[in-house]
């Protein structure tokens, strides 16, 4: 189903591959510096800036920082660059592009908290893909006083201060307005910390992508409402039955909303038939105004019989009812290798029970909290490097794992997709209900696993944009999705 998606790689391979690839292209590392500084002046000139603070540190980022600012002077613009240590001598590459700046009349300053106060942009040249340690204090203070003047900020390559390969902030990350990148996206800038600090992400191949991308397999692939292809038509003479009979399970006394948004959410997401087994508090309030929906307190294997596929979890809870409706539908489903969805509850009994069951045809769908109870991490460790943590998730419980968040992770244990779309918007609670809801039925509709999950995620989230762009991102319930995945799927 997956039509056409970009690919993701790690610092390491990026540099590993990038001289080669420019070698078999005919031109030498230098050039390449002079490509990415010439695509950095392309990027300035959307910011209309009459003066421009460029502030450069020691390695290659610095190189493409001094070439960005040659051509910055030679428009007729102001440009003032600033160096973490003025007189350090360079090497390499960097220091040949140092020195046509410094020919060219350029000067270098020693940064000054004041030196922000008149400018119009920054131009983030201060660390590079390199970093893998804390930031230094000296390095910290600069980065400090430029997101606290809130310029907008241009970042060469990475934000400085993020790590490439996790996104993580290395104790201190500049907030970019926009990140330009080269030759390929690294993994860290696409999920997490890394991409709320990268801003807009922009990639420019410095023109060697088709050959860089036959010497390095990438890591991940990013993924986004444009890479799937529609879903076919229907038969005329189809029926109910052939598009798949869903059970959502959830709903505790208190918690019926949840499980009513999931099953709605499948209703409108094509599912055949949907039947809840819930509370028997909570028949009322699932049931009104969704006469749709079939909803039953009892004869929980009979419904699991006639179930093709079952989601498990929304508004669940943990007290004894809980626990047996787990266990029954857990038993029933690795028994019948019956396709699952799980998620909130359902995500913290199998952390407590993991040994218990083999899970096969599964999906989880875990917030950080759930992922980190999933795996015995804290949230912070889940956080800190996303990748690890969804292939983690993925192989302990052989299945496809969706880490949710900015740029959502999808794991089936051997690869990993990245949902490009996706907004603020999204982070309400009952968001997520809907999410488990669309995946289950697509399930039912006869996606595969891996299929269900990456394009329900990324319906998910494009529903998430459109409601945004359409009345703002606060305010948003996670029902107002339910109609826009309706036209979104069609």
């Amino acid at each position: 189903m997956l039509n056409k998606q970009r690919h993701i790689y790690t610092k390491e391979q990026i540099r590993s591959y990038e001289g080669e690839a420019a070698k078999q292209c005919g031109i030498d590392l230098f050039t390449l510096m002079q490509r990415a500084g010439e695509a950095v002046y392309k990027q300035w000139q959307s910011f209309n800036a009459k003066l421009t603070l460029i502030i450069a540190g020691n390695g290659n980022n610095a190189g493409d920082a001094y070439i960005a600012a040659r051509l910055i002077k030679d428009s007729g613009a102001e440009v003032k660059v600033c160096a973490i240590d003025p007189a350090k001598t360079l090497s390499g590459d960097a220091a040949k592009a140092k020195q046509l700046w410094l020919d060219t009349g350029g000067i270098v300053n020693e940064f000054a908290k004041s030196d922000l106060d008149c400018c119009d942009c920054v131009i983030d040249g201060l660390l590079g893909t390199g970093l893998n340690s804390p930031v230094r204090e000296n390095y910290c203070e600069i980065i400090t006083a430029i997101n606290q003047s809130e310029k907008p900020v241009l970042s060469i390559d990475v934000p400085s201060g993020i790590d490439a390969n996790t996104g993580e902030v290395l104790g201190a990350a500049i907030q970019a307005t926009k990140t330009l990148t080269f030759i390929a996206i690294k993994q860290g800038l696409s999920t997490g910390t890394g991409k709320q600090h990268a801003g807009e992400l922009i990639l420019d191949e410095l023109a060697i992508e088709d050959t860089f991308s036959q010497l390095a397999s990438p890591c991940a692939h990013l993924i986004n409402i444009d890479s799937f292809k529609r879903l076919g038509s229907r038969a005329v003479n189809s029926h109910k039955g052939n598009h798949g009979k869903l059970l959502c399970v959830g709903g505790n006394q208190g918690t019926a909303g949840a499980i009513r948004l999931s099953s709605e959410a499948a209703l409108r997401a094509g599912a055949g038939m949907v039947k809840v087994y819930t509370h028997q508090s909570s028949i009322m309030p699932i049931s009104i105004g969704r006469a749709e929906l079939m909803v039953m307190s009892e004869n929980l294997e009979q419904a699991l019989e006639w179930a093709s596929c079952v989601v498990l979890g929304p508004g669940l809870g943990q007290d004894e009812w809980a626990k047996k409706t787990f266990c029954t539908v857990m038993h029933y489903c690795q028994e019948h290798n019956t396709p699952l969805v799980l998620d909130a509850d359902a995500l913290n009994l199998l952390a407590e029970n993991a040994s218990a069951y083999t899970l096969a045809q599964c999906v989880l769908t875990p917030h950080p909290g759930e992922a980190a109870r999933l795996i015995s991490k804290n949230t912070s460790e889940i956080e800190s490097n996303r990748f690890e943590s969804v292939r983690l998730c993925a192989k302990r419980y052989n299945a496809t794992c969706i880490l949710k968040g900015a740029g959502s992770l999808i794991d089936n244990g051997k690869s990993t997709w990245v949902c490009e779309n996706g907004n603020a918007a999204l982070a309400v609670g009952g968001s997520g209900d809907v999410l488990t809801g669309i995946i289950g039925a697509l399930l039912a509709q006869g996606l595969s696993i891996d299929e269900a999950a990456r394009y329900g995620v990324t319906l998910h989230a494009r529903a998430g944009e459109v409601a945004a762009e359409e009345q703002g991102q606060r305010g948003m319930l996670p029902s107002d999705l339910i109609q826009i995945v309706r036209s979104l799927i069609n």
